[in-house]
């Protein structure tokens, strides 16, 4: 059995408007075949399908959609799955979630990680390959995507709840595949966090963990026999400001499931570079390749891990500290963070908002109180 897997689909500007006038090949022709030569495909498709008129939900960060042409190309390309448990599936609201759902159905895509409630996004997919089945868990952390009971969404990361998924999956099914959306945007480590929940993930039962999210490749690591990739990068994404970049970089990867050998491959392209296309040179193969040997080998270590987590943290906190201030003016926040305005926080406040963060008891009542603040707000 041969599964296939890429990081984050979202039709955007150059490519958005080959699909409008039905130009797949140009875009997605160089790994068409890629893509047949594996018994089972999946993408992660990186915003609702809309009609037009939706309406975006109130978030941090861009709003993304695509039009019905998004998911015929994901269809032409070949592919059989679309994962949804991502930071954007929300991003129209119930409508939004409702007709990609419908698309899909109308193309004969699997879906999974998404639904109109928690319990529909959080099944389980069961497919039936090569005389065996194969069960697929789909989750993401927790953004403005996440479905609850009564809404509509992705489903969350919750360890616990994958661990009785995985232990349902490891009985019904020969092989098991957990898909995560998750990580640091533009940075090509996993955090301790994500390596020790990706591992206990195996512990529990998975024979095979693949993480997306983060807009660059990752490494991975082959823990006790079984692979766990931590980054695949886009897979088609354009960004007008993103060229020659690690944005433009990305893996897909393929699984081969038999018996208890449990083999995987990678395979590195460059993605809406110059040009709206995926492509393949021999250059950036070796480059990736260099790359991956170095980011494994910081992978393997944890102290070395934490180290480069906590110079990534440094690097991004005046993305976070203007939160502990009381400036709001982009013009005051650019003050503050060049140290020119003080940050009128007393060190008793800081104190107690750190415990909120770091408690897990205070932190579920801080989240409920500004989910209740946000929703009141923005009614």
């Amino acid at each position: 059995m041969k599964i296939l897997i890429a990081g984050d689909f979202c039709p955007r500007y150059r490519v958005a408007e080959k699909f409008e006038h039905d130009s797949y090949e140009s875009v997605l022709g160089d790994v068409k075949g890629i893509i047949s030569e594996a018994d089972y495909s999946i993408v992660n498709f990186e915003c609702p399908v809309t009609k037009g008129g939706e309406k975006p939900i109130e978030k941090c960060g861009p709003n993304l959609q695509c039009s019905e042409k998004g998911m015929e190309a994901v269809k032409w390309a070949g592919f059989d799955c679309v994962t949804l448990a991502n930071n954007h599936f929300l991003d129209y609201g119930k409508e939004g979630v409702e007709h990609t759902l419908e698309v899909c159905e109308k193309y004969g895509v699997d879906t999974v990680g998404g639904g109109m409630n928690l319990h529909e996004a959080s099944k389980i997919l069961y497919k039936e390959i090569e005389d065996k089945t194969l069960a697929i868990i789909n989750c993401c952390e927790h953004e403005f995507s996440i479905a609850t009971e009564e809404t509509a969404g992705s489903n969350p990361l919750n360890p616990i709840q994958q661990y009785y998924d995985i232990k349902e999956a490891r009985m019904k099914a020969d092989y098991v595949l957990v898909i995560v959306h998750g990580g640091h945007e533009h940075y090509q480590l996993p955090s301790p966090r994500m390596q020790e929940t990706y591992r206990f993930f195996v512990d529990a039962g998975a024979d095979a963990v693949v993480n997306h999210h983060q807009h660059c490749y990752s490494g991975y690591e082959i823990y006790k026999g079984k692979p766990i990739f931590y980054g695949l990068g886009n897979f088609c994404f354009d960004q007008p400001d993103k060229r020659n970049d690690i944005w433009n970089e990305g893996l897909m990867i393929t699984i081969h499931f038999k018996e208890k050998n449990i083999k995987a491959e990678y395979i590195p392209y460059a993605q809406c570079n110059n040009s709206p296309q995926i492509s393949f040179t021999e250059e950036l193969e070796n480059s990736v390749e260099s790359n991956l040997v170095n980011l494994n080998t910081i992978i393997c270590d944890t102290n070395k891990l934490r180290f480069h987590l906590n110079m990534f943290a440094e690097q991004q906190s005046r993305n976070y500290k203007y939160l502990f201030s009381p400036w709001s003016n982009r013009y005051l926040i650019a003050l503050f963070n060049r140290d020119f305005l003080p940050m009128l926080t007393s060190y008793k406040k800081l104190k107690y908002l750190y415990n909120c963060l770091a408690c897990e008891s205070h932190y579920n009542i801080l989240a409920y109180l500004l989910n209740n603040i946000l929703r009141s707000r923005f009614k």
